[in-house]
């Protein structure tokens, strides 16, 4: 039979567990407004029972307290992950959508539409006063207030477009912080729990962290068990937990992580003209290049990319049809045929020609500008041989080649290369009238609009284009941007040069050319911008951003949803309820209060047993 003290362990062994169901309870309710923390209970399993040969067989031991954990539901933490990554994309597209509006949205005073409504009032004016300096001098600086707009709206495109480029930089920053955070508490969960204890609180922490990588890149974990080297069927209680992002790049991998940096382009490297000097592409800390445009990657960096480089899928590329050498032979020269609208026009084109990389045939190269072959719709880059790995030859014929890449979203690339291409149109269709034309003293007519040349070196008279610089080349109106349109500087001096009458012997009261541009900018066969008046420009680029801040607005909000239902879900299982620790608490102190009973009883059993009961 067992010991007379049997009890007494029995009764102890329940102090015990109440009392550490009692500890648990007070640490949930300490814990109810903790982020991240996880509802903990006690395991209890009742102590083998022990064989007392007796005809009852065995006596029962009483309990034991196996461990205390925490209550998590692997699978609404997977769903939360996955929803977190789609809605922080849209978190961002929702915000920068609804700035570009705000650049873009006519206020009635400085907008596009207002601006334009100047420009053609004034131009009606001049049809009705042709020889009247002061009327030609009031279209000349509407004109300039046209140019104005388009120049402030461009550098605040740009503006944004280096902000963004900044948030890029400070959620790879965060990336590296949670991947060193990560393997870091890797390791102290596996300290403590080859123990045999439950890191709970460290494994809850983890998982906070692990939510808000969610919400920046999408994620993949993995846990496996570690067993012993010398005996693979044993397992030593300890894991290697293993994090993956954009699509399964290792970051973490046990108490071993990686971390990415964020290089600046040179001011030669551009992909895009119009891009912000500056802007990063990502690398691992081994060297290799981190692909941010990798379809599978999500979250908040997915979002930004989309908005810093989307180009609406108008990338170069084309096919390379010859390969051979520069006419002062110091370089390659390579030429490539395309066949995109966008390639051939050189008012769409908006191709860096300063210098930068382009991908042929797999292999990087890089080169030094581009002309373009008009008559056989080709372009010939010059390569920059002291800067690549290796000299391009022969073997790279009918090899496809690419200058960054086709992003389906319309970022603030699309949205200055629209402007560059409604300005450079219009510029041109504009100039063409008035080059025509005749001045009031009858010399020939001066364009309108030109470009400001970049400053490298040109005098303070040569620094316009002309109107046989951009009539001499294949690239046209091509060095003519959002950023350097400006009015001609002789019709800012002299209103008279300005080219309104039709021919040099007709009355200074002529103004055939006025009369021409009114029809043409009136009559979409004649002008049309994406089969738009001149005056609906900015309708059709408002358009374009509103149904992309309306798609991210609603996108935003149904993911959003999404999000608060799974959180739900999972605080159902996870998250503290008060009530439900006030009755717990309630419960386990009854049990507490039992066996402190049960050894008092036994208390009073020995002390008959011991001191009254004898010879």
């Amino acid at each position: 039979m067992p010991s007379q003290f049997f009890g007494l362990t029995i009764a102890s062994s329940g102090l015990r567990a109440a009392n550490a169901a009692l500890n648990t309870a007070g640490n949930n309710i300490s814990n109810v407004h903790t982020d991240g923390y996880s509802r903990q209970t006690v395991s209890q399993e009742a102590t083998d029972a022990l064989r007392v040969f007796a005809t009852y067989g065995c006596a029962g031991a009483g309990v034991d307290t196996v461990a205390i954990e925490r209550i998590r539901d692997s699978y609404y933490d997977m769903r939360f992950r996955n929803n977190n990554t789609t809605l922080g994309e849209y978190d961002v597209k929702k915000y920068y959508t609804g700035t570009i509006q705000q650049y873009l949205d006519d206020d009635g005073i400085s907008g596009f539409g207002t601006i334009y409504d100047a420009f053609w009032a004034t131009l009606q004016g001049v049809s009705t006063a042709a020889s009247a300096t002061d009327s030609k001098a009031q279209f000349i600086a509407a004109a300039q207030s046209m140019a104005e707009y388009f120049n402030n709206t461009a550098g605040n495109l740009k503006e944004l477009q280096k902000d963004i480029n900044s948030e890029i930089k400070i959620r790879v920053d965060r990336i590296n912080a949670i991947a060193t955070e990560i393997a870091t508490l890797n390791k102290q969960i596996n300290v403590i729990e080859m123990t045999g204890a439950a890191a709970n609180e460290l494994r809850d922490k983890r998982d906070l962290m692990l939510d808000e990588l969610s919400e920046i890149v999408d994620i993949e974990t993995q846990e496996v068990a570690v067993t012993d080297a010398n005996n693979p069927n044993r397992e030593t209680g300890g894991t290697r937990f293993i994090v993956s992002i954009a699509g399964g790049q290792p970051l973490v991998n046990g108490n071993d992580f990686n971390t990415l940096e964020c290089r600046s382009r040179a001011k030669n490297e551009k992909i895009n003209m119009t891009d912000a000097d500056g802007l990063y592409d990502i690398y691992w800390n081994n060297g290799n290049e981190f692909n941010l445009n990798n379809a599978a990657m999500g979250g908040a960096l997915k979002g930004l990319v989309a908005m810093r480089d989307g180009n609406n899928s108008q990338a170069f590329s084309g096919i390379v049809t010859n390969v051979g050498r520069t006419a002062d032979g110091a370089d390659a020269e390579v030429r490539i045929k395309v066949t995109q609208e966008h390639l051939k026009n050189m008012d769409k084109n908006n191709l860096s020609d300063t210098g930068g990389s382009i991908v042929i045939g797999n292999t990087i190269y890089y080169y030094k500008s581009w002309e373009y072959d008009e008559a056989n719709s080709t372009y010939i880059f010059r390569m920059d041989d002291a800067k690549c790995d290796s000299v391009i030859d022969a073997s790279k014929i009918a090899k496809e080649a690419e200058v960054g890449k086709n992003i389906s979203y319309q970022g603030i690339p699309y949205y200055l290369s629209q402007m560059n291409e409604f300005v450079r149109a219009f510029a041109a269709k504009v100039n063409e009238i008035f080059a025509s034309g005749f001045g009031a003293t009858g010399e020939e007519g001066e364009i309108l609009f030109t470009a400001a040349k970049a400053m490298t070196g040109s005098s303070a008279n040569d620094s316009q284009y002309d109107k046989d610089d951009f009539l001499s080349s294949d690239k046209g109106y091509y060095e003519m941007t959002a950023f350097n349109l400006q009015i001609n500087n002789k019709l800012l001096a002299n209103a008279d040069l300005l080219g309104t009458r039709s021919s040099k012997e007709v009355g200074v009261e002529e103004c055939g050319k006025i009369t021409e541009l009114i029809a043409t900018l009136s009559d979409k066969t004649k002008f049309n911008f994406r089969n738009a008046t001149a005056s609906e420009f900015l309708q059709n680029l408002l358009s374009d951003v509103a149904l992309n801040a309306s798609n991210a607005n609603t996108f935003y909000d149904t993911y959003f949803g999404i999000a608060v239902t799974i959180e739900n879900q999972r605080a159902s299982i996870s998250g503290v309820d008060e009530d439900e620790e006030a009755t717990n608490m309630i419960k386990f102190q009854n049990a507490y209060t039992l066996s402190s009973k049960m050894v008092q009883v036994l208390t009073e059993i020995y002390d008959r047993l011991i001191l009254e009961t004898g010879v």
